[in-house]
């Protein structure tokens, strides 16, 4: 079946589901009113209950579909695995050029001389001439 004549079949569901608010409206409607006619009511609950079924029988078909169309396996015409696969690549690039940036930081901080601080008195050791 092609994805054409799936969407039309969605399409259906969708004005089916819109159909059943409808009457499931009319019938809220009528009962709402001070005199509700029985007839009116008992219409629009039976056109309310059969489009549901309808409603119902379409979408378990869609599912049945889907069950067999994703079984993880990439299906003729299907790029959805290339286009994830892709994506978590990008993923990992951008996650190792942050670390990347991270340990350059790091590597800059430990290697660079370290001037003496503001008040730290530097001592050295007296020369002394041990040849004597």
């Amino acid at each position: 079946m092609s994805l054409m004549e799936k969407i039309r079949q969605l399409e259906l569901i969708e004005k089916d589901i819109a159909a059943a608010i409808s009457s499931a409206g009319q019938g809220l409607q009528e009962l709402s009113k001070d005199k509700p006619g029985n007839k009116h009511v008992e219409t629009h609950t039976t056109n309310f209950l059969k489009t549901l079924e309808g409603v119902e029988t379409g979408l378990t078909k869609q599912i049945n579909y889907l069950t067999q169309v994703s079984t993880g396996q990439p299906h003729e015409g299907s790029n959805y695995a290339a286009q994830k696969d892709l994506q978590m690549a990008i993923h990992r690039v951008e996650h190792v050029k942050s670390r990347l940036n991270e340990l350059e930081k790091l590597n800059a901080e430990h290697t660079r001389p370290r001037p003496p601080s503001v008040g730290q008195r530097s001592f050295s050791m007296p020369q002394t001439d041990h040849m004597t």
